[in-house]
């Protein structure tokens, strides 16, 4: 029997809740992936199976940066920013079977006080 780890746990809440969450050109997904390290969000629309924005802790501003707080809500300002540029207002949240806890959390309210509304 194999043993199961938490990535395994999440991986299984990812797909269950994909199966419910899908983006369209009107209203993406905003999918956010979490490491121990970095933050990514991108903004997908499911139905042409595009990326219309995306902004990690990897590369740019956020170089070198702690993945912290502060750090989260920037990221979240930041894949605003680039919806907006886009012409995006309205996205759906896509957590990726993440807990809403302290990092995913600033991120959302990063995103909403730019003006993103999910």
């Amino acid at each position: 029997m194999r043993v199961k780890t938490k990535a395994d746990y999440r991986r299984r809440r990812h797909l269950r809740v994909r199966r419910k969450i899908r983006g369209n050109a009107e209203r993406p997904r905003l999918c956010v992936f979490v490491s121990n390290r970095h933050l990514y969000a991108q903004v997908i629309d499911d139905d042409a199976s595009h990326t219309l924005a995306s902004v990690s802790t990897v590369s740019g501003d956020f170089a070198g940066e702690k993945n912290n707080r502060e750090v989260a809500r920037r990221v979240g300002a930041k894949i605003a920013e680039a919806a907006k540029a886009k012409g995006i207002e309205r996205v759906v949240f896509d957590r990726g079977g993440f807990a809403y806890g302290t990092r995913l959390r600033e991120l959302a309210d990063g995103a909403r006080e730019a003006g993103l509304i999910f």
